[in-house]
């Protein structure tokens, strides 16, 4: 009876590794790709005729695109804020941009914000951000600090060099805490450290939360040498300035591609969720287009805040799909947590677009979508700029120095027409929950 009992025993044991083996196999992997300053119109997919980006497109074709998807600040650093934690990027103390010289920097981020990589850990994955940080130079808002298991990448706002790396003659390189000086364009050694991530991920028991922010196409638009004369010779009279914004770009899309790649050759693409967004519209005065849209980045015209994003999980998300659902970066916490089977106990202003993703019917999220910044230098002068999207109606604020404008974009996508003396009900409509929402971000500091 003994060996027998042992053989029970030995076939129970098995059957719990097997049941945990099966567990953890259903936990998808979590790649969330944010590129920086990539219009709406900035990729061949998306339009552009002079541009040719094959491999963001294939990501595109391969599963849900997004037509109305919007970065909830036409800059860097409360867009990334937003993702991260899920709110409005002022309710966690990020209402403008994060920058090296305190003078001019506009925002801190709250120690009490609950970041991604906090929720996916107790979940058992690993976390890691690959990039570019843009949240903080403080050592309590270092990446490890806030939830990464892993950090490779940069820690300021902008580089003044491609290859030198360095931001007001600082070098913001780091491995985890460490500083490191990598040679060559940034775009490559992101890229480079993103293999190598995913490829050391592929023998890791554990599922990955990885976040992988480029900084490119941002300023300086600086491509290598060899990519720039590629444009030249294939776009016949292009503009110098926009042959390097469209080098800059097909340069960072062949590291997507790499990253794609590794992710195929490993053996991990069929189980990771890839969500790939920019973080706001194109810089129009280096070369940027935001197609039909209206202005770029910092305006709040649809050109500044409607951005490409798509989301690929195989098997699970049909390939092809397009659509005209209004979803905003915050919205990117909720479903990738929800793709995870993690359940999320505390307050966000996100909305998952999961049942969406996965082919179910899911109504367009009734709720007012609100778009603020804060900022300085002389155009500014630390006031805020403002927009709110109510279904097709959408209030703007565009500088400190001009009226309030209404659109309504079901008529006006390009918003040519202010309605706002026009139809003064629909304008006092919104401007109340605007006052609203003004008030709630008023009430949380953002300097340290």
């Amino acid at each position: 009876m003994k060996p027998l009992l042992r053989i029970i025993r030995l076939a129970g044991t098995l059957a719990t590794i097997f049941a945990a083996a099966a567990v953890l196999a259903a936990k998808p992997n979590v790649m969330v790709i944010i590129v920086d300053d990539l219009g709406y119109g900035d990729l061949s997919s998306y339009g552009a005729k002079d541009i040719k980006s094959p491999h963001v497109d294939k990501l595109m074709a391969s599963g849900m695109r997004f037509d109305s998807f919007y970065a909830n600040c036409p800059v860097c650093s409360p867009t990334r804020a937003a993702l991260l934690c899920g709110r409005y990027q002022e309710l966690v103390g990020v209402p403008g941009v994060v920058r090296t010289h305190a003078e001019n920097n506009w925002g801190y981020l709250k120690q009490d914000a609950v970041l991604l990589p906090q929720v996916f850990k107790p979940a058992g994955y690993h976390t890691a951000i690959i990039g570019k940080w843009h949240l903080g130079l403080d050592e309590e808002n270092h990446p490890t600090r806030r939830g990464f298991d892993f950090f490779h990448g940069f820690l300021a706002d902008m580089m003044d060099d491609y290859y030198k790396h360095r931001r007001h003659g600082n070098d913001y390189m780091r491995k985890n805490e460490e500083p490191v000086t990598p040679k060559g364009h940034a775009t490559d050694i992101f890229t480079q450290w993103a293999v190598e991530y995913i490829s050391e991920q592929a023998q890791s028991e554990k599922p990955f939360f990885l976040y992988l922010a480029y900084n490119a196409p941002h300023t300086p638009i600086q491509p290598p040498a060899d990519w720039l004369a590629r444009v030249k010779r294939r776009e016949a009279g292009i503009d110098g300035k926009r042959a390097k914004l469209v080098a800059l770009i097909e340069h960072m899309d062949e590291g997507i591609g790499k990253v794609m790649s590794a992710l195929e050759s490993s053996g991990q693409a069929e189980n990771t969720l890839v969500v790939f967004v920019s973080d706001n519209g194109g810089q129009v005065n280096v070369g940027g287009t935001n197609g039909a849209l209206r202005g770029g980045k910092q305006d709040m015209y649809e050109g500044g805040i409607r951005v490409p994003a798509c989301a690929v999980w195989p098997g699970k998300i049909k390939p092809g799909g397009r659509n005209n659902f209004i979803a905003a970066t915050m919205d990117i916490y909720p479903t990738v947590a929800a793709a995870a089977g993690i359940e999320l106990k505390h307050e966000i202003d996100g909305q998952s677009f999961l049942p969406l993703l996965l082919g179910e019917d899911q109504a367009g999220i009734e709720r007012d979508l609100f778009f603020t910044r804060r900022e300085g230098g002389e155009r500014y002068m630390a006031e805020s700029t403002w927009a709110m999207r109510r279904g097709n109606w959408k209030l703007v604020k565009n500088s400190p120095m001009i009226p309030w404008e209404l659109f309504d974009l079901e008529h006006d996508p390009a918003e040519k027409t202010d309605l706002a003396t026009k139809n003064p009900k629909k304008y006092r409509e919104l401007a109340g929950a605007m006052r609203k929402h003004i008030q709630r971000g008023g009430a949380v500091p953002w300097q340290k």
